[in-house]
């Protein structure tokens, strides 16, 4: 079930990253020059308050984890952490495969 979970929010998590860089390119090309959304500026474009509370969690519990961790994780653009997290996620629920060869 877990894995089923992991490979269901890897595979959402990629598609929302190819959605993201599908934008991105469109931007540029309108635009003629590369232009890259950041994952904080996407999420603060859907959801300002929650990025507000995590910024304010953060700075509460030490100024430096939202000065130098958290907004270079920010500054990343949008598709490529989208699509980082996907596969990690994809990969930690993969099947394995058996080998013909395993006993049992």
């Amino acid at each position: 079930m877990i894995r089923f979970f992991l490979r269901f929010t890897g595979f959402w998590l990629l598609a929302a990253g190819f959605v993201a860089l599908i934008v991105d390119g469109t931007r540029s090309i309108a635009a003629s020059s590369l232009l890259l959304m950041s994952a904080g500026d996407a999420w603060f474009a859907v959801s300002p308050g929650t990025l507000a509370a995590l910024e304010a969690w953060a700075r509460a519990r030490s100024p430096a984890l939202w000065d130098s961790g958290i907004t270079s994780v920010l500054s990343v653009p949008a598709f490529l952490l989208l699509l980082v997290l996907g596969i990690v996620l994809m990969t930690l629920g993969r099947v394995r495969e058996r080998s013909r060869f395993e006993a049992g």
